[in-house]
């Protein structure tokens, strides 16, 4: 039996690794979400009974209620927790299709923006690694989890020339060294901290573009074309998701640890 405390539980990816996780009996899922009793209630209308999953309240904005959860967690878990996926995370609407350049011409907005993100996909993680570290501590995978963004990857930028989404790219390459410092801190206690992209996935991003939003998603395609001529499109959460797991769980701290890999469990973004 493995058990795992998985952040975003109520949609895409978060909801789909309770889906597939859950499938095996022997599994038990802890889903944290904003909004809790719609999450359980999502989960009994589409998944049925599943007594190995349990919803409790966890928002990355709200540290108490992180650290909350977390107390809230040990009578399920037994105080032991084996893997803890850091999935949650937000984006900006406003951010998604501009540069700094652009968001530059209105400061307060775009200081108003990366704050946010900052705060949701950094500070917020950090809590919530630090709430359930004890948890993983007594577990027997010790693993964390980030769910990361090839948009945060140096080279993969540079190749590309990538422009827009940069507070978001920002907020990501920070999470990805708190991945980092993580993995210091706890190597000699037999932690593994990794961070993976799930590659390009269709949750809907682009459902409500209007038509010079869109020429930027085809500008952008195209330079993944250009670069990954074998790329077939955004992949679906099922698919996603069953590539995430697959690499976390291989995962060791002999190969990955501290590190920051793709879908495919290497540099390979697409």
């Amino acid at each position: 039996m493995a058990s795992y405390v998985i952040t975003g539980a109520s949609r895409g990816l978060g909801f789909e690794q309770i889906r597939q996780l859950s499938t095996d009996p022997n599994n038990l899922i802890v889903g944290l979400a904003r909004d809790k009793d719609a999450t359980i209630k999502k989960v009994k209308e589409e998944l049925g009974e599943r007594p190995n999953v349990h919803i409790l309240h966890g928002d990355l904005e709200d540290t108490a209620s992180l650290k909350q959860a977390a107390a809230d967690s040990v009578p399920i878990l037994g105080g032991k927790l084996d893997y803890l996926i850091a999935n949650a995370g937000v984006a900006s609407k406003l951010d998604s299709f501009s540069n700094l350049g652009e968001q530059g011409e209105d400061p307060e907005t775009l200081e108003r923006e990366y704050l946010y993100l900052h705060k949701v996909n950094v500070i917020g993680n950090i809590n919530l690694i630090n709430f359930f570290m004890p948890q993983v501590l007594a577990g027997k995978e010790k693993k964390v989890i980030a769910i990361s963004s090839g948009l945060s990857d140096f080279d993969l930028v540079r190749k590309m020339e990538f422009d827009t989404a940069p507070l978001y790219a920002i907020s990501k390459a920070a999470l990805n060294m708190v991945v980092v410092k993580f993995q210091n801190q706890y190597k000699d206690d037999g932690v593994l901290c990794l961070a993976i992209c799930p590659g390009m996935v269709e949750v809907g991003q682009y459902s409500d573009v209007n038509p010079e939003q869109l020429q930027k998603v085809q500008k952008m395609v195209g330079k993944f074309l250009e670069h990954y001529p074998h790329f077939a499109g955004a992949a679906t959460p099922a698919q996603a998701v069953k590539d995430v797991i697959s690499v976390y769980h291989k995962a060791d701290l002999k190969n990955y640890a501290g590190d920051f890999v793709s879908h495919n469990g290497n540099k390979e973004w697409l």
